[in-house]
């Protein structure tokens, strides 16, 4: 069966392909009827889904994070599109392409992993060098590292994209350092490398990405703070105030209660951290509402995003050039 992406399907369109189910709900019609409503999963992205008819015939025989073949037709509703499913049954996991599934960043790995590798070196405090290096040598850690994403939906959502904001924020901080003197640069590079890594206790990837128990339980910044702490027990002399405000700059990295901070930032690196982190990550959100508004005639964005506003999203300056070009040669 040839891979329909969630992205290419268009209202009006047949639908015969296979999908993850990233999530499976039993509810009523407002006659009290019975239907399915599932989300639909791929590296491209996820459609609703529903199945109206013989839902006692389906709704046992598959379950959660199951790869399911389904046919059906695209429709449109409430400016979206969703697939009204016909049939559909469980797909076996040997019997499938996982690259179909699962994005992967589109650096590459290697790549990333040395420039991060070559910021460490350039760190002059001994015990903080040594604690990157606790963790740059530890090879299980960077498996799980250079593999895991950053976020389920919004920043950086595909393999790889921990070590891709975590490189990217290092260098934004880097860059920084040089336009403010002030700051503790060996401070800041630190807790931007490890502000973050305990997102691969927190999401599992297997197939597709969600929070694991330890993720909703927990969540990154506590399971990073341990990490840290656990490192850094390791390591002889290291002064308990260059732990104190390590451990604050990446607890704080949030930067408010509200959004899951224990403490806000409180000194310079814990600020400047909380605001490189944030910039990043948006930047990275913004990229994916557009790459998901794909070929719309308006170059704005419905409300339905992270930042909940309609986003203006021009053409790409390379599609405005190529066209420009087609219009200058002589037919």
């Amino acid at each position: 069966m040839p891979k329909q992406l969630v992205k290419q399907l268009e209202p009006g369109s047949e639908v015969k392909s296979i999908f993850i189910v990233s999530r499976k709900e039993l509810r009523k019609t407002k006659a009290g009827a019975d239907y399915l409503a599932v989300e639909l999963l791929d590296k491209s992205g996820r459609v609703e889904a529903r199945l109206w008819d013989q839902v006692n015939r389906y709704k046992d025989t598959f379950s959660e994070r199951d790869y399911i073949a389904v046919s059906g037709r695209v429709e449109k509703f409430r400016d979206q599109k969703q697939v009204v499913i016909t049939s559909l049954r469980k797909h076996d996991e040997e019997d499938v392409d996982a690259s179909d599934f699962l994005r992967v960043v589109g650096t590459d790995r290697a790549e990333l992993e040395g420039e991060l590798r070559l910021a460490v070196e350039a760190v002059r405090n001994l015990h903080l060098r040594a604690l990157l290096r606790a963790f740059l040598d530890d090879d299980d850690f960077m498996k799980a590292f250079t593999s895991a994403p950053a976020a389920k939906n919004y920043h950086h959502p595909y393999l790889g994209g921990l070590l891709e904001h975590t490189a990217s924020t290092v260098r934004i901080c880097r860059i920084i350092c040089d336009l403010y003197p002030e700051i503790d640069r060996d401070l800041l590079v630190t807790a931007a490398a490890l502000h973050d890594i305990g997102k691969i206790e927190e999401l599992g990837y297997e197939r597709g990405i969600d929070f694991t128990d330890a993720g909703r339980f927990l969540g990154h910044l506590l399971i990073s703070d341990e990490m840290i702490r656990e490192k850094i027990k390791t390591i002889a002399g290291f002064p308990g105030d260059l732990a104190m405000r390590l451990r604050h700059a990446v607890l704080s990295h949030h930067g408010e209660l509200e959004w899951g901070s224990p403490k806000r930032p409180k000194t310079l690196e814990a600020v400047v951290l909380h605001h490189v982190d944030n910039l990043d990550a948006k930047v990275n959100s913004f990229r994916e509402v557009a790459e998901r508004a794909g070929d719309s005639d308006s170059p704005w964005t419905d409300m339905r995003n992270l930042f909940k506003r309609p986003l203006y999203i021009p053409r790409a300056m390379s599609q405005e050039v190529e066209l420009q070009l087609e219009e200058d040669i002589p037919h």
